[in-house]
């Protein structure tokens, strides 16, 4: 395959003559720093769909089982990298040719990589929200009362799981101690948007926004299955802005790209980075 930097390379072209893009990426960006993605190749779930707002809150036992699956996934998932690709979009930006970057993903890989202009649409897996009284907290000061809590749970092991939990099988997770808000006793919860839960309406302002200053529309790793992001393709095609796709199979909006190409991500963005 040729190089990025090829005269002929589709997508050093389109960036080229776009220099102010507006770029979306989803799960296919971080999965070669170890964090699976949600969708096979047919954008089909190839697990079971994330926990819901209301399951979540329907009381403690879907809490328990929450906690109980993160508290083992948090320790891969802390551990993770930004890879060649996040770089790439961060010297993007920093060569002035981001507007915005809007991620579905709620790893803080973008931000750890260097970019400045972002968007956590979903929110971020590392801090901790009172659903009672609003406090935030750390994730990691989470995992420390989580672990004290439940010692007996640490050495278990599982299949680590997109969202940053852990696949935990056929276990009784009735004995699974959950701390409460410090402050307030209230539910704690990842301050992550989950299925069944708005997005907060200052972050879709930013969004649509910077949309409007952009020149271009770049999707990296995203299917655009769901709604919150895809919308912004929509609204993209509908102000005639070109737009070009970079993942690995079938998307939502295959009918609206300029251009797409299926490639490994990391492979054709590292040599921006």
């Amino acid at each position: 395959m040729p190089a990025i930097a090829s005269a002929d390379d589709p997508l050093r072209a389109f960036v080229d003559a776009h220099p102010r893009l507006f770029v979306l990426t989803g799960a296919g960006i971080s999965t070669d720093s170890g964090i699976p993605d949600y969708r096979d190749g047919q954008g089909a779930w190839k697990r079971r769909p994330p926990m819901t707002l209301q399951m979540f809150m329907s009381g403690s036992p879907a809490r328990a089982r929450y906690w109980a699956r993160g508290m083992i996934g948090w320790r891969h998932f802390a551990a993770v990298s930004p890879n060649a690709a996040h770089r790439a979009l961060a010297r993007m930006e920093q060569d002035g040719r981001i507007a915005l970057l809007l991620t579905q993903n709620v790893d803080g890989l973008h931000e750890a990589a260097g970019s400045v202009e972002v968007v956590d649409l979903h929110g971020r897996l590392d801090r901790v929200r009172c659903m009672q009284c609003g406090d935030i907290t750390g994730r990691d000061a989470m995992q420390n009362r989580l672990m004290s809590a439940n010692p007996a749970w640490l050495a278990l092991q599982a299949t680590i799981a997109p969202d940053g939990d852990a696949d935990l099988d056929e276990v009784d997770f009735s004995s699974f101690v959950i701390p409460a808000c410090t402050l307030c006793g209230g539910i704690l919860k990842p301050d992550v948007v989950f299925f069944g839960e708005n997005v907060p309406r200052a972050r879709v302002d930013t969004a649509w926004e910077r949309l409007g200053q952009a020149d271009a529309m770049l999707v990296v790793g995203s299917s655009l299955m769901v709604y919150s992001g895809y919308r912004f393709v929509l609204e993209a095609s509908r102000r005639g802005l070109p737009i070009a796709s970079l993942n690995i199979g079938v998307t939502r909006a295959d009918a609206l790209f300029d251009l797409k190409i299926e490639r490994s991500v990391t492979e054709v963005l590292a040599p921006y980075a």
